[in-house]
């Protein structure tokens, strides 16, 4: 299927979903949804034999200051295509359905999400900390965060090795 093909039948498919679609400069395509309409995006992608989206690549959340964005990069082998698809968050309540029950494999990338920027996946079997002791405040990579000094009297404080 060609690019522009693709890219029409996205459309058509996801047309409830889609807030924007559009071709990125390494050649990928950008869907960028509605956060309330993951699980069915994501059934869809798989699921529909024109497309078959089945392979997760990867999985990651952004803090982008004002919000978050959750990214999906999905791979077609029937179709030799990548896609990446995108949705914002509230960024004082980040919170999106989690696609476990769609791809099996996405546990642990949305347990790291989760972790580190503090994004709830609601309906996920097992969202607790993933890199981090389970009594860690905070989410270290939120632009907000603040390090504290010391952690169960471990000194944390940046030392410069320059005098």
């Amino acid at each position: 299927m060609e690019r522009r093909d693709l890219i029409t039948r996205l459309n058509q498919s996801l047309k409830v979903a889609l807030i924007n679609i559009s071709e990125m400069p390494n050649n990928d395509i950008l869907i960028e949804i509605n956060k309330d309409e993951i699980i069915s995006v994501m059934k869809r992608l798989k699921e529909d034999p024109s497309l078959k989206f089945d392979s997760l690549l990867n999985h990651l959340g952004v803090d982008c200051k004002e919000r978050f964005a959750v990214i999906y990069n999905l791979f077609s082998f029937t179709l030799n295509q990548k896609i990446t698809v995108k949705a914002y968050l509230d960024h004082e309540a980040p919170e999106i359905s989690s696609i476990e029950s769609v791809f099996r494999g996405i546990n642990w990338f949305e347990r790291e999400a989760f972790d580190m920027l503090g994004i709830k996946f609601t309906g996920h079997s097992n969202l607790k900390r993933l890199l981090l002791p389970a009594d860690w405040d905070g989410h270290p990579l939120r632009k907000d965060y603040v390090y504290p000094d010391e952690y169960h009297g471990v000194d944390n404080r940046r030392r410069s090795n320059f005098k």
